[in-house]
């Protein structure tokens, strides 16, 4: 169960904001997955959409290919 938060203690908060009723833990979900949102460079997309379209894939599917590649090169570096 959610806890509640006392913040009146709190001096570094404006006074127009008031947590004293926030509930620390109401959000969270232990078991959620967080997809990141990755931003290419024009260039680097262009040439990735050319590759997924010639394949009739998602970009995405190309860029996590090619990234999983580079962890494997990676790895091996390491042993």
């Amino acid at each position: 169960m959610a806890k509640a938060i006392d913040f009146e203690s709190d001096d570094d908060l404006p006074a127009e904001i008031d947590f004293s009723k926030g509930v620390l833990g109401k959000f969270y979900r232990p078991n959620a997955k967080l997809n990141l949102p990755i931003y290419l460079d024009e260039p680097v997309q262009q040439f990735l959409a050319t590759i997924a379209a010639r394949k009739g894939v998602q970009i995405s599917d190309i860029a996590n290919d090619l990234l999983k590649k580079d962890i494997a090169i990676f790895e091996s570096f390491k042993q």
